[in-house]
């Protein structure tokens, strides 16, 4: 066999690798909108009660299953048309995925703990539970979190910082968190309704 013939082949079976994985993230994604979210929620994606509209447990895990659905559906088409990039796995694939999965873990905790941390550091009367829902208290800790993961996956896709960098991952979970926000009077952003 000639090395083109060779790594002809081994193209082959590398968009086979992505097509599978493609498939498999779009099947994820319909046990999740089919059976996960129908079994694991009591109420709709929104709901009218007394006569306003309110967001419903099933709305982030079916919008989260929608994005991952999309996301198998395109790698799949893009592997169907021999186009994908090679899935060779590799240490500094397993390194990345690691540090990823920190930095997850970090910005969770960032989350979670700055409203709390500067509450406690305020000589604020009142608790954190009590401002949770209250201008700045409920939008502190989604945006500082989600600035740190924009910002720090941003920087390790680009492989260096950039004012745009910084300026895309400060306004999309500002964004984000206007968007869920400011429709629904009774809904609180992560993570401030664990607390």
């Amino acid at each position: 066999m000639s090395a083109r013939q060779e790594t002809q082949t081994n193209g082959k079976a590398r968009n086979n690798s992505a097509l599978a994985l493609g498939l498999a993230l779009f099947v994820l994604a319909l046990l999740i909108l089919w059976v996960w979210v129908p079994l694991d929620t009591d109420s709709g994606l929104i709901e009218k009660v007394r006569r306003r509209w309110v967001i419903g447990d099933a709305l982030a895990p079916s919008v989260a299953a929608v994005v991952l659905g999309l996301g198998g559906a395109f790698l799949a088409l893009v592997a169907l048309m021999g186009r994908a990039e090679p899935l060779d796995l590799s240490v500094s694939n397993v390194v990345f995925a690691l540090a990823y999965l920190v930095l997850l873990v970090a910005a969770f905790h960032v989350m979670r703990w700055v409203g709390p941390g500067l509450v406690a550091l305020s000589d604020q009367a009142q608790s954190y539970r009590s401002l949770r829902d209250t201008v700045p208290w409920k939008y502190l800790g989604f945006v500082s979190g989600g600035f740190l993961l924009v910002l720090a996956s941003i920087v390790a896709v680009e492989r260096r910082l950039s004012a745009r960098a910084v300026l895309v991952a400060l306004l999309a979970p500002l964004a984000i968190a206007l968007i869920y926000d400011l429709p629904f009077d009774d809904l609180l952003l992560p993570p401030n309704g664990d607390l």
